[in-house]
């Protein structure tokens, strides 16, 4: 199935969700940790999981479950429908934190696009992104510059990506990062899905002398496969909910600045 182009039908929102977290939780979960998550009976997680394996989106194990193969990320338009007043709140904090003429990187995540719009009425900001849907929203608008990086443009989220998108924001000297995670948990900090996204991070928050993660709470306690880099990298982590206790004290000892989104901020 090419997700990208032919998002599946789900019959139900319970079908998105446990597809969400399978995908939050690295790909694969047991039966009993999606029915604690979602609040429902293990039986009721079954019958879900079979109409999903039906359709050819996951892989039944015994007591558990993971994405079949074929199954790639989610279309961009898909994510940004995932707890999306959650990423209006997020956007809003982080836009009253960027002032007029600053200089930053956004990268192609759902909230970053969130923020995108949320800077539209911003003046004179210097953009670098690798996200064609950042530089649709700050483009042409209030005397802003933006820069996007070159090479190859992935269909699923209209990103750029590989040596030529990583050699051009080497280039710049930027007083704000601002990056998108998949998980978050107290033992590896701060994690993505996808190892180009990784490498864009990575390079990003080197050039940039305010490094700001964005992360609404359902990262909370989730694993991916790529650690981006240690978590003293990062300045700020921005999010909707106080994280539970061992993910703050990972915060505190590594010098992260928590930074609570709220309707005020909105």
């Amino acid at each position: 199935m090419d997700i990208a182009n032919n998002p599946p039908v789900l019959s139900n929102q319970r079908e998105r969700e446990i597809l969400d977290e399978l995908r939050l939780a690295g790909g694969s979960s047991r039966i009993q940790f999606l029915a604690e998550r979602l609040r429902v009976s293990e039986e009721t997680i079954r019958r879900n999981i079979r109409t999903l394996e039906a359709n050819g989106l996951v892989t039944k194990v015994h007591g558990g479950v993971h994405i079949a193969d074929s199954v790639g990320e989610q279309p961009l338009h898909f994510r940004m429908s995932v707890n999306p007043e959650a990423k209006r709140l997020i956007a809003a904090k982080v836009a009253a934190m960027v002032n007029n003429g600053d200089s930053l990187f956004l990268d192609i995540g759902s909230t970053t696009a969130f923020i995108a719009v949320a800077l539209q009425k911003h003046r004179d900001l210097f953009v670098v992104t690798n996200s064609l849907s950042v530089a649709h929203a700050l483009a042409t608008r209030n005397n802003n510059r933006v820069h996007i990086a070159g090479g190859e443009l992935r269909a699923h989220d209209a990103g750029t990506f590989g040596i030529e998108a990583l050699t051009y924001i080497e280039r710049f000297n930027l007083q704000h990062a601002i990056l998108s995670v998949t998980a978050i948990n107290a033992r590896a900090g701060f994690m993505l899905q996808d190892m180009q996204e990784a490498d864009i991070s990575r390079v990003a928050a080197r050039h940039a002398q305010n490094r700001i993660i964005v992360a609404d709470a359902q990262k909370f306690g989730r694993s991916a496969p790529i650690t981006i880099a240690p978590p003293d990298t990062y300045d700020v982590l921005v999010t909707d909910a106080e994280p539970p206790a061992d993910i703050r004290r990972m915060l505190e000892e590594n010098g992260v600045r928590l930074m609570l989104a709220s309707a005020r901020d909105a």
